[in-house]
C-alpha cells in the first residue's frame, strides 16, 4: 500500500495549494480562503465560526459563501483524480483538516528557520519568504497572522544583516539592510548596518548621507535622535573611510614616486 501523498500549502505570498506532484488551482476567493485557514488552524471548527471570521460583515449569506467554498475545495480535489475525505474531515457542524494526514506548512518551516540561532537557517527562512501572508487576499482574518511573520520576516533580516557584515560580506549585508528599510524605514538596525558597510567599503560622504538619513526620518516620524548603538557605529564608520582614504592617498603617492623619472646629469 502506497503512502499517501503530501497535502503542500503555500500561504507566504500568492496561495499555492499540491498533493504529491499534482497543483490544485482553487478558483474563487471563498475556496481559496476557507483552505488557507484551514491549513493555519487544522483543527475542525465549527462552520459558523469559520463563516463569520471569513465574512463578518455579510450576516447570514456568511453560511452560503461557506457552503459554496467548501463545494468548490471539494470539487478541485475530485478534479484532480484525488479523494477529498483524505486530507478533509467535515460533518454538519464542523470543518477541518484531518489531523492524520501528511501536510507541508511553509509558515511552520519559516517560523522554525526564523527563530534558530543558527545563522545558516536564518539566510533559509530569507529565501523562503517570497512575499507577506497571502498577499492576494484581503480577509481582516488573516491581518493579524500577517504583521505578527512580517515582523518576524524583518526581525530576520536584521539579524542576516549583522551577520554578513560581521563576517565581511558588505556588499551582502547592504542588500539586506536595504530590503529591510524598504519595508521599514524606522528599523535602526538597518540603518546602523548600512553607515557601518559604508565606512569599510564605501566613502565618508555616504557614511554620513546615511546616517543624516536615519536622523531626519527618526525626527520626522517620532521626533527622536538616533540611539546611542546608531551613534557609535556613525563615529566608528567616519573613522574606517577616513583610514581608508589616508591609505589609498599613501598608496597613490608611493606608486608616483616608484615610477618617478630618473634624472641622468652628465658628468
Amino acid at each position: 500500500m502506497s503512502a499517501q501523498p503530501t497535502l503542500a500549502i503555500r500561504l507566504l505570498g500568492r496561495l499555492d495549494v499540491r498533493v504529491g506532484d499534482v497543483t490544485l488551482r482553487l478558483g474563487g476567493r471563498h475556496a481559496q480562503a476557507l483552505i488557507a485557514l484551514l491549513a493555519l488552524c487544522p483543527r475542525a471548527r465549527l462552520r459558523d465560526a469559520l463563516a463569520t471570521e471569513l465574512w463578518p460583515d455579510v450576516g447570514s449569506s456568511s453560511a452560503a459563501s461557506l457552503r459554496q467554498a467548501l463545494w468548490l475545495i471539494r470539487s478541485t480535489f475530485s478534479g484532480a483524480g484525488l479523494d477529498p475525505d483524505e486530507w478533509l474531515e467535515t460533518d454538519q457542524d464542523t470543518i477541518g483538516l484531518r489531523t492524520d494526514a501528511p501536510l507541508d506548512l511553509d509558515v511552520h518551516r519559516f517560523e522554525s528557520l526564523a527563530t534558530s540561532s543558527d545563522p545558516r537557517d536564518l539566510e533559509r527562512a530569507i529565501a523562503m519568504y517570497p512575499g507577506d501572508l497571502l498577499e492576494s487576499l484581503g480577509h481582516d482574518c488573516f491581518a493579524a497572522e500577517r504583521e505578527r511573520l512580517s515582523d518576524l520576516y524583518e526581525d530576520v533580516l536584521a539579524d542576516v544583516a549583522r551577520h554578513r557584515l560581521e563576517r565581511g560580506d558588505s556588499a551582502g549585508a547592504r542588500q539586506i539592510a536595504a530590503e529591510l528599510l524598504s519595508r521599514d524605514p524606522l528599523r535602526e538596525e538597518g540603518h546602523a548596518v548600512l553607515i557601518a558597510a559604508y565606512g569599510r567599503t564605501g566613502t565618508r560622504s555616504q557614511v554620513v548621507r546615511q546616517y543624516r538619513r536615519v536622523c531626519s526620518i527618526l525626527w520626522s516620524e517620532m521626533s527622536v535622535a538616533p540611539l546611542p548603538e546608531t551613534d557609535a557605529a556613525y563615529r566608528t564608520a567616519l573613522a574606517i573611510a577616513a583610514a581608508r582614504s589616508g591609505a589609498r592617498v599613501t598608496e597613490r603617492v608611493h606608486e608616483r614616486a616608484g615610477f618617478a623619472p630618473i634624472l641622468v646629469t652628465s658628468a
